[in-house]
């Protein structure tokens, strides 16, 4: 959707002023072609997918999200008031886009741009060409992507709404050696495919329509295992080849659920959560010099499938009271005892990724887009973090140079065509 472009119809500008009004908000300059384009979508104007295939016969499709093959028949849609991304299946490739609110981005601009991000991620996410779309055949394969919206401190109180206090940047710990290019941002879009030109082609259409209301704070991207090359459900690998998230609640479990979303009334309360970013460099070079039994010991996991030192396949608990010559078998500096939670409800939902840039050096080179979800950061991930900052063998190899807190609004209890949009609860 080319916001302020040509390409949109007179028909999309009347579309669009219609469907503004029912926002109770106005167009910024140019937006209105676009913005019209979401409103004659909805009215079914442009309702198939390109190419002419229904949505859910393609393959990848928001309908059919495979944790497997593409197309397999598993649903895409979270439950009911939450955002996808969170609880789906995550994709092979990710982008993390992240954009600083233009300074006259007030609540009705905000709200305007919320609402065109809403129409378009549905629409990309169903194999729909957004109005406007000069490409839309790099679409027409939605691949499993999915996409979600999430929100800085500063872009709630645009919106004249008063944030909690977790949604802050986390407290400083003395392994950090953060960048202030990957900090803080006023909003976030995480896009995850299996399919990277799907990718590139949505991350692309939402930065255009961005444009009027923000400006790039930055873009971070990376990688796991490619969809059919290993298991359905295999636990993915990072670059030191940790097995990594092995310790995770299940989605769709009452345990997930539990650790992960909030509860409550307001718009802070039920199907919302908080999205943790910590960009980890990992320098390879050093890793390279140790030998394998030390690397498990620094982990207290074997290389092999990421079973516990201590013996066992990878679901099975680490037996951190095993002694072996009178000396502990996971030592108190392993990662594994480092991060067991030291009190109830320090659980979170890991969901990270691998960045690796060949051509780059230094913390550019390779690492870990370390990604958590909890219903609050403070209590459930900082603990955590704090002892992980005191004594864990692998600082010696990994630094984190990024860092950052967002909140994922719930989903809309209606959909873009009836003017519904993530983060629509803050203008209720």
């Amino acid at each position: 959707m080319a916001t302020g472009a040509a390409v949109g119809a007179a028909g999309g500008v009347a579309g669009g002023a219609a469907l503004a009004s029912a926002l109770g908000t106005s167009l910024p300059d140019g937006a209105s072609a676009g913005l019209g384009g979401s409103a004659a979508s909805a009215g079914g104007a442009a309702g198939g997918t390109a190419g002419g295939a229904g949505a859910g016969g393609v393959p990848g499709s928001a309908s059919l999200v495979g944790s497997g093959g593409l197309g397999a028949a598993v649903a895409a849609t979270p439950a009911a008031g939450r955002q996808p991304g969170v609880d789906t299946p995550p994709g092979a490739h990710a982008v993390y886009r992240a954009f600083a609110l233009r300074a006259g981005t007030d609540a009705t601009r905000l709200r305007g741009w919320l609402a065109l991000l809403g129409d378009d991620i549905e629409r990309l996410m169903s194999g729909r060409p957004v109005l406007g779309d000069v490409e839309p055949e790099l679409g027409e394969a939605p691949a499993s992507l999915t996409i979600t919206l999430a929100l800085g401190r500063e872009a709630v109180r645009r919106a004249g709404v008063s944030a909690p206090a977790w949604l802050a940047p986390l407290p400083s710990y003395k392994i950090d050696a953060l960048e202030e290019r990957w900090g803080e941002a006023d909003v976030l879009l995480q896009l995850t495919c299996d399919d990277p030109l799907t990718l590139a082609h949505a991350d692309r259409v939402l930065q255009r329509e961005s444009a009027p209301f923000a400006t790039l704070a930055w873009v971070q991207e990376g990688f796991r295992y490619a969809r059919g090359a290993r298991a359905d459900g295999t636990t993915m690998r990072n670059l030191f080849g940790q097995v990594d998230g092995t310790s995770n609640p299940a989605p769709g479990s009452e345990e997930f659920d539990a650790i992960v979303y909030r509860s409550g009334d307001g718009p802070f309360g039920a199907g919302s959560t908080s999205l943790v970013l910590r960009r980890i460099a990992m320098d390879l070079d050093t890793w390279d010099e140790v030998d394998r039994s030390a690397r498990e010991d620094a982990v207290g996991r074997t290389l092999k499938d990421g079973g516990p030192i201590t013996g066992g396949a990878e679901a099975d608990e680490v037996d951190l009271a095993a002694e072996q010559g009178g000396w502990p078998v996971v030592a108190d500096f392993a990662h594994v005892r480092r991060a067991r939670p030291a009190a109830a409800g320090e659980k979170i939902y890991r969901r990270g990724f691998n960045y690796n840039n060949p051509g780059a050096s230094g913390s550019e080179r390779a690492g870990l887009l370390f990604v958590s979800f909890q219903a609050d950061p403070v209590k459930q991930f900082h603990p955590i973090q704090a002892r992980l900052a005191e004594l864990d063998m692998l600082n010696e190899w990994t630094t984190p140079v990024g860092s950052c807190v967002f909140w994922v609004p719930p989903a809309s209890s209606r959909s873009a065509a009836d003017g519904g949009f993530p983060g629509d609860v803050l203008f209720a």
